[in-house]
């Protein structure tokens, strides 16, 4: 059996099913992990859906497009110019997609393998135990049949930092957003949503959450996606794996259960160009 955590999908079904045929993936014996955004950007979200859907056992967390899908389907959110899941909107199995969908996890823990699987990142003033109950918190909220609200509420770069006395919506804003839009912080957590390029561009207060010395999380290795222009990365405890299977880069999987945690990539399509000076939009 293996285990293979694979990143930011997107819309990208053919890929998809290329890395999987280079990974020789048996269905009856091997597991999947899945970093989120699933869907959105590219050209087959629904096929990607319901792929991942009918996958034995797959792991799935929720990622920043996911959840923009469900803010959208829910009538809390305007389409955006570059989104691509109106074939999820107007299948006829839409509400059994959204339902599972919106039942998936924004973390993950396998104690036996000693990795958590999220989509962008955990403050680094969070242990494991905190970020395990934090996202079960705003799960819970994801999960409930009038969460609609929330969706109105999901929005925004504000609250910027944790505090343990925050409430309601912005309590949940800030889980969220550090769940599913982390990328750099300052020493003390506080939240720069902004930069979205690579480590040495940022601003020089900033650092990659991960990077943040004493980081509470820092003996357990976590694996996540969201950040195409940091690519692949694995050191300072943590794997990273969108490579840009969007934007013209590749599609990366890594294998969790050995030893060495090799990788395993196809190349993939350009379907959207960065914008100038290497960023991406999120």
């Amino acid at each position: 059996m293996a285990v293979y955590a694979i990143g930011d999908v997107q819309g990208c079904f053919d890929p998809l099913r290329a890395l999987l045929d280079k990974l020789n993936y048996d269905p009856g014996t091997d597991r999947l992990w899945f970093a989120g955004d699933l869907v959105n950007r590219g050209p087959q979200s629904l096929a990607v859906l319901r792929f991942v859907k009918a996958l034995p056992g797959a792991t799935v967390v929720l990622g920043n497009h996911d959840l923009h899908l469900l803010a959208v389907a829910s009538g809390q959110a305007p389409r955006k110019k570059r989104d691509t899941f109106d074939d999820v909107l107007a299948a006829p199995d839409r509400d059994e997609l959204l339902g599972w969908l919106r039942a998936c996890p924004l973390l993950h823990h396998d104690a036996a393998l000693g990795c958590v699987l999220v989509h962008a990142g955990v403050l680094p003033q969070w242990g494991l135990t905190t970020a395990l109950q934090l996202a079960a918190e705003a799960g819970e909220y994801i999960r409930r049949s009038d969460s609609n609200e929330l969706f109105t509420h999901m929005y925004g770069d504000t609250p910027d930092h944790w505090q343990d006395d925050l409430g309601g919506w912005a309590r949940l804003r800030v889980i969220i957003n550090a769940f599913t839009r982390l990328r750099y912080c300052d020493a003390h957590g506080r939240m720069d949503l902004r930069p979205k390029g690579r480590p040495g561009k940022q601003p020089p207060h900033l650092l990659p959450w991960f990077q943040v010395p004493g980081r509470m999380t820092r003996d357990t290795r976590i694996v996540f996606g969201h950040w195409s222009t940091l690519g692949v990365w694995n050191a300072d405890g943590v794997i990273a794996l969108d490579s840009g299977c969007l934007w013209g880069g590749k599609l990366t999987a890594v294998r969790l259960d050995a030893g060495a945690h090799p990788f395993t990539e196809v190349p993939c399509p350009q379907i959207l160009a960065p914008i100038p000076g290497g960023v991406v939009p999120a």
